[in-house]
């Protein structure tokens, strides 16, 4: 074991008992390298991160400029800082209204307790509805949000007035009521292995908060920017929400989150009290620099209109009788193999032939396949050789 492998496990607080332990010292485009030369081509974009791939020179260049100018100044909305300006007001020329106002943060769980707060302040009301199986961040309060407990049962009490329905199930939005402030699900949900909503589900659940006064929050942490073949998956189901979240794939590589709502809802945050929200790194200027690049990139070429063929392309090469099912929106795939332990020696087996794969916090049975927008033909195709390979290698 190397020197700095040993020293990760010495000093880094570790998340699981059993890390991945590769060492990366370069990457580029769609490949990872480590010590010792060897490329490891990224399925997964760091969960969704680096949707443009890996140091893409726009997104390097605008953080490299911000680097020339000024880093933090202070915390977030006393100054008028051009990268944070710019950057909400291309993002609200591509969202529909009202959709007009943007508070940045530094991650999708930042994002979501902001969204949390907003819905309460604005609605004066304490419950907030949220689905099985969605995963919206690890603090707290969006913890509070994760049905099963199972990854939270250890930090109970967590907070009160949460209350769960089934995704896709209409007959459980009459649980939204006027108590709700707000109801939170995933555009797309994504650790439950990429379960689509049905053609009517997210319009029935519009409908509903509307009826009660509700506030509706999608979040698209992870289906934002692309990922689903349109630059917010919403578009696809013919509605609006009231508060969008993002983050992941919005900085290019940098950390960077946001939720969205009309200035009418935001402006709440200002006043009775002051301060009502505040974050000291939120909307730090290289980020959003590196963010306004990465959604400048997205808009001018054509990598959101070829999502839908490279999407096909994964579907017709993963065919093998041990795939249980193939679930996907996009470049976003559940391929549900087996069992837990077939999964994890296919991920293995793709570590050691050079392909970075990984599986779902809910559905432990199913590879996750999201990467880098910018995949090319010849490389989904050796992705799939890979898997395929490692399916067949499974006893």
């Amino acid at each position: 074991m190397s020197n700095l492998r040993q020293l990760f496990l010495q000093h880094v607080a570790q998340t699981s008992e059993t890390p991945l332990m590769l060492e990366i010292t370069s990457a580029e485009g769609m490949y990872l390298y480590d010590p010792e030369g060897k490329a490891y081509l990224d399925l997964i974009a760091g969960i969704g991160v680096s949707s443009l791939g890996h140091r893409h020179p726009a997104v390097v260049q605008a953080a490299k400029d911000q680097l020339d100018k000024y880093l933090h100044t202070i915390v977030y909305g006393e100054f008028v800082l051009a990268p944070q300006i710019q950057l909400a007001q291309l993002m609200a020329e591509h969202l529909p209204e009202p959709l007009d106002s943007v508070y940045f943060v530094n991650s999708g769980t930042e994002a979501t307790e902001g969204a949390m707060k907003l819905a309460k302040r604005y609605t004066g009301r304490p419950k907030i509805v949220a689905a099985r199986y969605a995963y919206h961040g690890s603090s707290q309060g969006a913890a509070s949000l994760m049905w099963p407990t199972d990854f939270t049962q250890a930090y109970h009490p967590l907070l009160p007035g949460i209350e769960h329905i089934e995704f896709n199930e209409e007959e459980d939005l009459d649980k939204i009521d006027r108590h709700t402030a707000a109801v939170i699900v995933e555009t797309v949900q994504a650790e439950w292995g990429i379960r689509r909503p049905t053609d009517t589900y997210l319009l029935r659940l519009k409908e509903r908060c509307e009826d009660v006064g509700a506030l509706l929050i999608l979040d698209e942490i992870q289906a934002g920017y692309g990922r689903t073949g349109t630059l917010w998956a919403f578009q696809q189901y013919g509605i609006v929400p009231d508060i969008l979240l993002l983050a992941k794939g919005m900085g290019g590589g940098m950390p960077i989150g946001a939720f969205v709502a009309s200035r009418e809802l935001m402006q709440v945050l200002s006043h009775n009290p002051i301060l009502g929200h505040i974050t000291t790194f939120g909307g730090h200027p290289v980020s959003c620099a590196a963010a306004l690049a990465t959604l400048q990139t997205l808009l001018s070429t054509d990598l959101i209109d070829q999502v839908k063929a490279k999407e096909q392309l994964f579907r017709e090469l993963l065919d093998h009788p041990k795939i249980v099912d193939k679930r996907s929106a996009g470049l976003w795939m559940a391929v549900e193999l087996p069992d837990f332990d077939f999964v994890q020696g296919v991920i293995r087996h793709c570590l050691a032939n050079g392909l970075v794969t990984d599986w779902f916090l809910f559905n432990s049975h199913s590879l996750r396949i999201a990467p880098p927008l910018i995949i090319n033909e010849n490389q989904v195709k050796e992705a799939c050789r890979i898997i395929i390979d490692g399916i067949e290698r499974q006893k």
